[in-house]
């Protein structure tokens, strides 16, 4: 069934990040054609109240949960949402003028799961915990910059994708039917980690396909990271042992190596499990934080 600009249901998850978010509503009153609804699930005991007008109607929800509940809050907000299509923004991301009129026209000429592209906004740029009213799309392409680990996006329409893996939560799009279908993200998966890439795993046993989507920009306001995401490392370690019993391969390879190089686990591709050999210090976490990282 084609799904219009007008059934398009906007989600973000939130666990701090106020200004942030506050930048992403003023991005969505920007758009070309509004969405439905803008859903915000607070992984915090109480919402902010003082928001901007994002020029659609905002439903609020909270979902509990020491650890970043971030499947749950999905699949809370998914079930809130009355939209047809579900595109689901990262609080860090100011969506660009035209994101939910490309998703939907996307959704529009076929079925799948949607991938928008996202430019990452430099660390020398105002700071992205302020408010700001600077969010021009001319402008904010001048600042950000592509992620090298990211394929380039088509320059019209759609292009299909054979690898769902290269699902990225930071933006993305699916019909609300097929979200359901499926059941949602796996919420066994608790904390950091491997939620998307079981969802996207999962939805590509079913046959439905994955495409990139000209004119879904987004960009990502800085954020120092962890370089290895040490300060995830228990739920890292867990959920990626979730995903190899489930799917029998290994997820997060990347941080897994790095973490086997610092010493911390023995684990390769081929092992069958990973062996702990001792946490991370908090030297070492401290020591790993990258505040000038444009990337993870």
């Amino acid at each position: 069934m084609p799904v219009e600009a007008s059934g398009v249901s906007v989600l973000t998850l939130v666990r701090g990040r106020t200004n942030r978010l506050r930048n992403l509503m003023r991005g969505l009153s920007r758009q070309s054609v509004r969405p439905r609804e803008l859903v915000i699930a607070w992984m915090q005991p109480d919402p902010v109240r003082e928001l901007p007008d994002p020029g659609c109607p905002v439903r609020h929800l909270v979902v509990p949960g020491e650890q970043l509940p971030l499947a749950a809050a999905r699949n809370r907000a998914a079930e809130a949402a009355t939209g047809d299509l579900l595109v689901f923004l990262d609080v860090d991301c100011i969506p660009s003028t035209g994101l939910v009129a490309a998703y939907a026209a996307a959704a529009s000429e076929t079925a799948g799961l949607f991938l928008g592209e996202v430019l990452y906004l430099p660390p020398d740029r105002p700071s992205a915990d302020a408010a700001d009213d600077r969010l021009d799309d001319a402008t904010l392409d001048r600042q950000a910059h592509r992620h090298p680990a990211r394929p380039a996006i088509p320059d019209n329409g759609i292009r299909y994708e054979p690898d769902a893996g290269q699902l990225w939560g930071l933006s993305f799009a699916i019909e609300a039917d097929a979200w359901r279908s499926l059941g949602g993200m796996d919420e066994a998966f608790a904390g950091y980690g491997g939620e998307e890439t079981d969802f996207a795993a999962r939805l590509a046993g079913t046959g439905l396909p994955t495409f990139w989507i000209a004119g879904a920009r987004a960009y990502h306001q800085h954020h120092p990271v962890h370089v290895p995401p040490l300060q995830h490392f228990a739920s890292i370690l867990a959920n990626a042992e979730r995903f190899r019993a489930r799917h029998g391969r290994w997820c997060m390879g990347y941080w897994l190596g790095q973490f086997a190089e610092a010493g911390l686990i023995a684990w390769d591709e081929s092992a069958p499990a990973i062996r702990l050999i001792r946490s991370p210090t908090s030297s070492e976490l401290a020591a790993s934080l990258r505040p000038d990282a444009l990337f993870s």
